[in-house]
């Protein structure tokens, strides 16, 4: 996304961030093209060196005490060192009244100023938090994400080798669905976060059978709005030529979004049990979270007893001799 206007910044942010009009209107001359905020601080000195014009601007009590303590003139100076920018918007907090001539200037610049009711820094946390998640780098795939056990597994696959049926028998196990068919992944502080499609919400297609809504059959505690994206299940069809894994020793990784996590390619084959084994993959994720791994563990105490047994044959070579 290359700019949010804002008025769609008002009208999306608004509720939450407790936002109102202060000025003439909302058109301004520069979207809002970063999830960072800014706040006046030296600026307002004519200090303007390192000054980030193209962030939002916050005025909380400190700058707003500040200019009170200002004459006229020197209050107006003050500002316009500011404005001589094209920023997005201006926000008060604390739903404090801008001090003369803060909204004429604005105005005559086309910088539009909101007010909140909210307290400078629980401010900060909801447009900051609302505009990293609208500027998130995303993309959708073909997959089903669903929780289980807590970890959240994309089931990837072609098109009718059973993703939707494994997500779907996971649900009635107790699991989650997040989304079906298609899942929108965002990349949030280097965290993959998936959600559904708005329109598909917590349907799916069961070939067969057709649209079933999960949560209608299987109840609210049965879905959920987002999740996130930790380990990669790739439904495979058995191939007699392949190498699959046996060991786990070695843990294959997959990238999405410039990010790296886990990936299991799980080969299939009439009559094997997929969602024992992707809840199976979501409690072995666990263990290996909490720093445990079965295979390195099985594979040091393989180690042992050759050691062991070497050590013995030598101390029975010795007693020969």
């Amino acid at each position: 996304m290359t700019g949010l206007s804002i008025r769609e910044f008002y009208e999306q942010a608004g509720a939450q961030a407790q936002l109102r009009i202060l000025g003439k209107g909302l058109s301004s001359r520069q979207p809002i093209s970063v999830s960072d905020l800014n706040r006046p601080g030296l600026a307002l000195t004519g200090f303007v060196d390192n000054f980030s014009w193209e962030r939002i601007l916050i005025f909380g009590q400190t700058e707003v005490s500040y200019l009170l303590t200002l004459g006229d003139e020197a209050r107006k100076r003050a500002l316009e060192h500011v404005f001589q920018f094209p920023i997005p918007c201006v926000v008060v907090s604390k739903g404090l009244t801008p001090p003369a001539p803060l909204c004429e200037l604005a105005d005559d610049r086309q910088i539009p100023v909101l007010g909140s009711e909210l307290e400078t820094t629980p401010l900060i946390h909801t447009v900051t938090s609302f505009l990293e998640e609208t500027f998130a780098p995303s993309t959708s795939m073909h997959a089903s994400l669903v929780d289980v056990y807590g970890v959240g597994l994309l089931i990837t696959g072609r098109s009718a080798i059973g993703k939707s049926e494994c997500a779907l028998d996971l649900v009635e196990r107790g699991a989650r669905l997040v989304a079906d068919d298609i899942v929108t992944i965002r990349r949030q502080r280097n965290v993959l976060i998936g959600s559904g499609n708005e329109m598909l919400r917590h349907c799916m297609e069961i070939r067969g059978i057709g649209i079933v809504d999960v949560q209608s059959i299987f109840g609210i505690r049965s879905i959920r709005a987002r999740k996130r994206v930790e380990v990669e299940v790739n439904l495979r069809e058995w191939d007699a030529t392949e190498d699959y894994e046996r060991l786990g020793l070695e843990e294959r990784q997959t990238t999405i979004l410039d990010v790296r996590i886990p990936l299991v390619v799980v080969p299939i084959f009439p009559g094997k049990n997929i969602t024992v084994i992707a809840e199976t993959i979501a409690l072995n994720y666990l263990v290996k979270a909490y720093g445990y791994s079965p295979a390195e563990h099985l594979n040091e105490n393989l180690l042992q007893m050759i050691r062991r047994k070497k050590n013995l044959e030598i101390l029975a070579r010795d007693d020969l001799e």
